[in-house]
């Protein structure tokens, strides 16, 4: 089985936040939407759990009851404890207190939050809320999982509970979107979507995305007549395709069949990125 939209087009007013994007979320995978601040991805995410409509095109989601949902916010009620947050998810849900509790147990001993259930959500860190807020999203077993940007803003540890949940969602059948920023985090995820002001950027899994990069990256002193190191300038190389990574420039050369640099997804990106602004 598989979820996901066709051809979405959404409108705020003149503004087009979603032009034309589709995207497929199987069961058992977890789908990455990545895109900067107004790509889109929000937007792309309520239509995927119904809590917006599209000015045109398909979305393709089970009924309600089975679609798991974290908005950009923590999704959860501040005056309300841990385990009161639950009960009343549990209740929208229509699940039985006693299965709804037990699986709740079992997400917050994983997720570390055991010891937090009698503390009102609004006094957990960012990260004890964020992992709040998915396992809320988990308590139904949705078949579809609809997470926006559950990890920003999150210290390392409470990613790696997050992730957890994540994997763990994915590993019982359950088809995952989710909005990050964070290219690393798409690369660990079975497809990705790149998004640039409501169009799609690039598609596919991480090693398709790198393999259509066209070109080749090498750093900003590579074939020049020596001088001073990458790391010791803090200058853009002039007329250039360039951007700053680890302390050095790396430069794109869309002639090229070899470079000095093997591309990862967030060159892969960077370079669409410049490649449109290119054609534009």
């Amino acid at each position: 089985m598989s979820w996901g939209a066709d051809d979405l087009v959404v409108r705020y007013g003149k503004t087009v936040a979603v032009d034309h994007v589709s995207v497929d979320a199987p069961a058992g995978q977890v789908t990455a939407v990545v895109g900067g601040d107004g790509a889109g991805k929000s937007t792309l995410l309520r239509c995927l759990a119904g809590a917006q409509a599209p000015l045109t095109g398909t979305v393709r989601r089970p009924a309600k009851e089975a679609v798991g949902y974290l908005p950009s916010s923590s999704g959860v009620y501040p005056d309300l404890t841990v385990t009161e947050n639950l009960d009343f998810r549990a209740t929208g849900y229509r699940l039985a207190r006693s299965a709804a509790r037990e699986r709740a147990a079992e997400y917050l001993e994983q997720a570390g939050l055991t010891e937090a259930s009698d503390r009102l959500a609004g006094q957990l860190s960012g990260g004890m809320r964020c992992k709040l807020g998915v396992i809320a999203a988990m308590l139904p077993k949705p078949q579809l999982l609809v997470l926006d940007e559950p990890t920003t803003g999150v210290d390392p540890v409470s990613r790696s509970g997050l992730w957890w949940l994540i994997a763990r969602a994915a590993a019982e059948g359950c088809a995952v979107v989710l909005a990050t920023t964070y290219l690393d985090e798409a690369e660990r995820c079975a497809s990705v979507l790149v998004l640039d002001e409501g169009k799609v950027l690039a598609t596919g899994t991480s090693d398709e995305i790198i393999a259509a990069m066209p070109g080749a990256l090498r750093s900003a002193n590579a074939g020049g007549s020596g001088g001073s190191s990458p790391r010791a300038s803090t200058a853009r190389p002039e007329g250039s395709r360039a951007w700053r990574r680890g302390g050095q420039w790396r430069v794109w050369d869309p002639d090229a069949t070899a470079g000095d640099f093997q591309p990862d997804l967030t060159d892969a990106v960077t370079v669409a990125a410049i490649a449109k602004e290119v054609r534009s």
